[in-house]
Formats: structure tokens, sequence, C-alpha cells
């Protein structure tokens, strides 16, 4: 019977896959959006409430200008590629918070925060537009559900584990290693998301009508802003080095590009 005891485990991963329809990146997902967006979304409001948030600046409405453009062209795309359903239940929506944090996210279901620490990084509408096209990928190809699931497989196999193992020596062993080998999954999985969210928010912004071209300089200055603080090395990192980010912005840049030049909303 122990021989048996993944089997389920299997079963389930293989059901249970999401595509990004943006990269046609595979991932896990085992929780619904009706299970995740309740609690994103009182979590977001509790944000709001114990933060400064800033509606009626110059940068306020520009990022509200800039999340709706990429919102735009996230529906568009997806409804014009038979995936509209999958945005039922977001509730967009686009904040600036007085914060010098070099930070921005997306909880899931559509509720983005930009700190102002971020903003002379971005440098203009076109850097803020790398930086909302990134953290919306992250909402849209599920990953917060997806790093849900990953976790419960992972706990899934530490239980199936210590119950496959009899024998006290290897079953200390076990409990020993497997968190270690553990955490490095979850860590490349997490960089693998980030790579992710990194080339649909590239087709996002280009598809906006902001140049992807100027990804590349927004993470130079990033890599710049942040080249006081330690790092880790990247596989002990749960983002990629920005050498490989960039490498991969511009592998894609000419698919980026055609979006670009495509787009209704160049030039405006």
């Amino acid at each position: 019977m122990k021989k048996y005891i993944a089997l389920p485990i299997v079963v389930l991963m293989f059901w249970s896959c999401a595509t990004n329809p943006l990269t046609g990146r595979q991932s896990l997902a085992l929780v619904s959006n009706a299970e995740l967006f309740p609690q994103a979304f009182a979590q977001y409001d509790e944000v709001l409430d114990q933060s400064q948030v800033d509606n009626t600046s110059a940068d306020a409405k520009m990022i509200k200008n800039v999340g709706q453009r990429i919102k735009y062209a996230a529906e568009k795309f997806y409804a014009e590629n038979g995936h509209g359903s999958a945005l039922q239940g977001y509730e967009w929506e686009f904040n600036l918070i007085k914060n010098e944090q070099l930070n921005a996210w997306c909880m899931p279901g559509g509720k983005v925060a930009f700190y102002t620490g971020i903003l002379p990084v971005c440098k203009n509408e076109t850097g803020v537009a790398v930086v909302m096209g990134h953290e919306v990928s992250h909402a849209l190809a599920g990953h917060s559900a997806e790093q849900v699931s990953n976790a419960m497989v992972a706990q899934g196999i530490m239980v199936g584990g210590n119950m496959a193992i009899s024998n006290e020596q290897w079953n200390g062993i076990f409990n020993q290693l497997y968190p270690m080998g553990a955490q490095l999954g979850m860590l490349k999985y997490g960089r693998s998301m980030e790579l992710d969210a990194d080339e649909a928010g590239l087709y996002l912004m280009a598809m906006a009508g902001y140049n992807p071209q100027e990804a590349t300089a927004f993470w130079e200055r990033m890599q710049q802003a942040s080249s006081g603080q330690q790092t880790p090395p990247e596989f002990l990192s749960t983002h990629p080095s920005p050498g490989n980010r960039i490498a991969q912005i511009q592998a894609i840049m000419p698919k980026a590009m055609e979006y670009y030049n495509a787009s209704p909303y160049k030039g405006k």
C-alpha cells in the first residue's frame, strides 16, 4: 500500500494545471480564485486603511491611468483569445501609497498598490508601465494560487514520506533533508514566477501602447537603486539575477515589439 501513497498527489497535480495565456507557462492550481479573492480584497482594504494613500496628485492620477490601460489591454487579449471568463471576479483598483520602499504589488483579483519610493526608478509613465505590467501579470497568472498549491504539495509529500518510510534511521534522514530540498524547490518556483511576470508584463505594456524597449533601462535602474542591499546568490533567492532578467527581456523583445506596433494606443 505504501508505494501507492504518492499516486493521488501525482494525479491531482496532473489534473490541476493552469496555463498562462500570455506566456504558455503551466502551473499548479489546487485553489481557486473564489477561495483567494475575498481574503485578498480584505487585506488590501486593511493596507489602505493603515497607509497614507495619495488620491489627488499628478503621480496618483498617472498610476490610475497606466493601470487602466494595462487592464484594458489584458481584458482585450483574454477576450480575443477565448479566456475572458478567467477574469471573472477581478475587481481592479490602482492606488499610490506614500512610502519610501522600492516596491509595488498586486493582490489576487487585481488590487494594485504602488509605493512612492519606486517612482524615481520608474522615472516616467513608461517606467510605471513596466512595473504595472509585471505586477498585474502576477495576479493574472495566479501566482499566489501557485505558491499555495506548491506548499500544499510539499506538505503532502512530507506527510506521505513519513508514512511510507518505516525505518527510523531513514525516516530521520528524510525529515532532515526533505525540508531543505523543498525550500530550494520553492525558491526556484519563485524565480520562475518572476520571469513569467516579466514576460507577460512586457507583452501587456506593449499592448497598452507603451514602448517595451524601455523595460531594459528600468531594470538597470532598479539594479543600481538596489546595489547597496545585500542579496543572496540566485539559487537562494526568490528573484532571478538582474542579468538573467534582462537577458530574457532582450530575447523576447521582438515579440513584444509586434504587440507594440499593433497597439491602437501606441503614441497616445
